[in-house]
């Protein structure tokens, strides 16, 4: 079953969320980012 969910994130790169969620025992098929906002 594919499961789309949508996170924000602050200070994290795409790797290391994937590997966050695959310690959790989550499969990630692909992260893609959508909108990067400029944190002042």
């Amino acid at each position: 079953m594919d499961i789309n969910y949508m996170l924000k994130v602050q200070d994290a790169k795409a790797v290391d969320i994937q590997k966050a969620l695959k310690a959790a025992g989550i499969d990630v098929t692909s992260i893609i980012e959508v909108h990067k906002d400029k944190n002042e």
